[in-house]
């Protein structure tokens, strides 16, 4: 008989977990919830939540390592997958596999917010590294620019390519 040791338990509260205010043009927030490196997962992963703010959006960008799944928890609206517009709503789920452009607009006066999975893993590490620590129930700072070593931190964590055409001055 073969005694595992078992694996890692944890339950996290609607104020727990990490959460970092996030640059333009998505704005909004994320919430960082669980990673193999914040539990004892055998598996690599990252899972969080993301608002994006109304009249928002997230840059088109392809992830080569990576597979997403996107399930909207409040909100609506589109998911662009390679070029073609699908509306999304709660209770919509979205499959990305890697290599595949996708873009999420919010297009709407009430924010999107969906639960992202993150295989194998390494988002939550980015939105941490581009955002500004947030406490829940604080109000949204106003709006700010990305890093300006936003191509550089893209390229080391979890991308692709992304479009570098936005201009956050438009």
């Amino acid at each position: 008989m073969t005694t595992e040791t078992p694996g890692d338990a944890k339950v996290l509260g609607p104020a727990d977990g990490k959460s970092f205010w996030q640059p333009v043009p998505a704005n909004g927030f994320i919430r960082n919830l669980f990673s193999d490196q914040s539990v004892a997962s055998t598996s690599k992963f990252s899972l969080g939540t993301q608002t994006v703010a109304p009249k928002s959006f997230i840059r088109e960008h392809t992830h080569d390592r990576n597979e997403e799944i996107i399930f909207v928890i409040e909100g609506k609206g589109f998911a662009r997958l390679d070029g073609v517009d699908h509306p999304i709503e709660k209770g919509s789920c979205v499959f990305i596999g890697h290599n595949r452009k996708h873009h999420f607009l919010n297009p709407n006066d009430e924010p999107l917010t969906f639960l992202w999975l993150f295989l194998p893993g390494g988002l939550d590490g980015f939105f941490e590294e581009i955002g500004r620590p947030r406490t829940p129930g604080e109000p949204a700072p106003a709006p700010f620019p990305r890093p300006g070593d936003i191509a550089e931190i893209e390229q080391r964590t979890v991308f692709g390519w992304t479009d570098g055409s936005f201009n956050e001055t438009k």
